[in-house]
């Protein structure tokens, strides 16, 4: 790991839910990051492949997050023609963030493994701050969450603990070659999770299942750009079909300890008022 101490590590993402994390905690080690954004210097593009040799050059390690979303079509093509080419830039350290039960993410994982690199694949649940950083927000402030979802239980992973995997294996030996599942310690309904988020926020918030084509119009009307009104709808139609209810020791193993239960997430992020009203 001494390219990790030495030169800069590449955090693709690096103002995302997990790439903001994971910088914070590199920069606290004072090992020296690199963030791969659009407002970067050098910029880092995905839609653009003249940004990504500047942004690899002199890099140690990379962490990969690919925008929108590793579920969308072409992802993983994107994704492996960028590992090969860090991989040839003599960057072999590389961390892909990836997500459980997507069809295109697990091809993107083999596209990583192909790619000649020291890859380590972070397969992930939902995130718990989807709820509080993302397209759940306005939902929950408004008073009502409203998903094509039924009682599927989903064993939503905290983005702290992703960035610690993260930083575990970007710094850390053993972590080689290896895929963890990361997934939180039990399973809720989309229904509980809301439930939960109003007891610890002190409101009242409802939660209905609606329609697919519903939940279509509805992010259409909340002006979502279309590509992520596609990728939502194909995660509620296919991934959160229960394929996913099942708990997996992936935080476990890569730190040594549980991870984050849901209430303390919500008890934590109801602190800092993001739901209050």
């Amino acid at each position: 790991m001494n390219d990790t101490a030495s030169k800069p590590i590449l955090i693709l993402g690096g103002t995302g839910k997990t790439g903001r994390r994971l910088a914070e905690r590199l920069a606290a080690r004072n090992l020296p990051v690199r963030l791969g954004s659009r407002s970067a210097t050098p910029a880092f593009d995905w839609e653009n492949t003249a940004t990504w040799e500047p942004a690899l050059d002199g890099v140690g390690a990379v962490y990969i997050s690919y925008y929108p979303d590793i579920a969308v079509p072409g992802a993983a093509e994107t994704v492996g023609e960028f590992a090969s080419l860090a991989a040839t830039r003599g960057v072999h350290r590389q961390v892909l963030l990836s997500g459980r039960g997507e069809p295109e993410a697990q091809r993107a994982e083999e596209m990583v493994k192909a790619s000649g690199a020291v890859w380590t694949i972070l397969r992930c649940a939902w995130f718990a701050q989807n709820f509080s950083e993302s397209f759940l927000l306005d939902p929950l402030l408004d008073g009502e969450v409203a998903l094509p979802v039924g009682a599927v239980g989903e064993p939503f992973v905290d983005a702290d603990d992703i960035a610690d995997a993260a930083v575990a294996a970007l710094t850390q030996l053993g972590h080689e070659n290896q895929l963890y599942e990361l997934t939180g310690p039990r399973l809720l309904t989309f229904a509980e999770a809301s439930a939960e988020i109003a007891r610890a926020a002190g409101r009242e918030i409802r939660y209905a299942q609606i329609s697919h084509a519903a939940f279509d119009v509805m992010l259409r009307e909340q002006h979502v750009p279309a590509e992520i009104v596609g990728l939502l709808n194909e995660l509620f139609t296919e991934v959160l079909d229960g394929r996913n209810s099942h708990l997996t020791d992936g935080v476990q193993r890569v730190l040594g300890r549980s991870p984050k239960d849901f209430t303390a997430y919500a008890n934590e992020t109801a602190a800092t008022g993001v739901w209050s009203k």
